[in-house]
This record gives C-alpha cells, sequence and structure tokens, in this order.
C-alpha cells in the first residue's frame, strides 16, 4: 500500500500538478526525413593545388591473443603453482639486446615445437615496476625489465602464437618473478 503525503508533500504536489499541460489526444506523428544530399565538391580555380583527398583511417588489426589470461585446467594451474612441473625446455635472455631475446625465444619456441616440448621456462628478469611504461631514450640504456615487459607481446605476435596455450608465472624453484613458463600445445599425431 503506497504511503501518504504528509501536508508539505501534498502542497508541493499540487504546485507542480499545475504547470503540467496534458499531451495532445491522437497519435503522434514523426515527419518523413529525407535523406542528405551530397554534392560533388566544387573544382579548385585554375593555379591553385586541389586539397588533398581525405585518406580513410584503415580499420583496426583484430585484438591479439593475449596467453596471460588464458586458460588452463585447474590440475595444470595447480601443478604449476606449486612447482610440480618440470619445464622440458629452458632458455635464459640476460643480457641479450630487445631484439636479440625476441629472436631467441622465437628460435626456442621453434625448437620446443620440433621436441614436442610441452612447457618452455622462460627467464627474463624481473620486471621493474613501471618498466613497461618508460619511453627509450636514444643512446640511453634500456630500462631494467624490458626484456620482461615486452615477452607477452613478442608471444601474441609470434608466429606461433597459434600454438601456445599460456603464459604463467614460474614457481620461484624456477626463477620466481624473473621467469615465466610458456605452455605449448602438443602437436597432433596424424
Amino acid at each position: 500500500m503506497p504511503r501518504r503525503l504528509d501536508p508539505d508533500e501534498a502542497a508541493l504536489w499540487k504546485k507542480v500538478a499545475a504547470t503540467v499541460r496534458p499531451l495532445p489526444k491522437g497519435p503522434a506523428t514523426i515527419p518523413p526525413v529525407s535523406p542528405p544530399t551530397v554534392r560533388p565538391p566544387k573544382p579548385a580555380p585554375r593555379g591553385i593545388a586541389a586539397p588533398a583527398t581525405p585518406v580513410r583511417a584503415s580499420p583496426l588489426p583484430p585484438p591479439r591473443r593475449t596467453h596471460s589470461h588464458a586458460t588452463l585446467d585447474s590440475h595444470w594451474d595447480r601443478r604449476l603453482r606449486k612447482g610440480h612441473v618440470r619445464p622440458d625446455m629452458s632458455i635464459d635472455l640476460h643480457g641479450h639486446t630487445l631484439a636479440s631475446a625476441q629472436a631467441l625465444l622465437d628460435e626456442a619456441i621453434s625448437r620446443a615445437l620440433v621436441r614436442g616440448a610441452r612447457v618452455l621456462l622462460v627467464v627474463a628478469g624481473r620486471l621493474r615496476p613501471g618498466a613497461d611504461r618508460l619511453p627509450q631514450m636514444h643512446g640511453e640504456p634500456r630500462p631494467r625489465g624490458a626484456i620482461r615487459a615486452s615477452l607477452a607481446d613478442w608471444l601474441a605476435a609470434s608466429s606461433h602464437a597459434d600454438r601456445i596455450v599460456a603464459l604463467r608465472p614460474a614457481h620461484i624453484s624456477h626463477g620466481g618473478a624473473g621467469a615465466v613458463y610458456v605452455i605449448l600445445r602438443r602437436g597432433r599425431e596424424d
């Protein structure tokens, strides 16, 4: 049951109701809208260069698949967290430039796939806070943790991206915060 208005609320409601006009009776009609007319551009006067034609923006590339949030079954995640999974192969990217580290990582993934490896341990060093947001200045040393910050992007852009199932932090016994597991999809036996 609705509550009753107190005398102050009732007086206020009467004032508001007095300012309201009822809608007209009958169906409301919306006037038709004609499509806009497009006029061809006027030719430029002689001696003046015509303005450049507008360049259409290219469509955005499809979103890249990120492996850091890819799902593994809970059994795999639990075994990885507890350090019960031994990596089939490992690679250390310390001391490499960004370009050489990316090439070495891609080569290591190729070798792991050929060997039928399931877990590749990538030791890249700890990610320093804000390392992925620092600009690279010409002539200055790269920020610490830049390789680790770039791993997810490199894996997503890799030619082997469809064979990478997930990216998970390594157990402390395998390098902890300075390393990651790259979980690879097993090749199908035909």
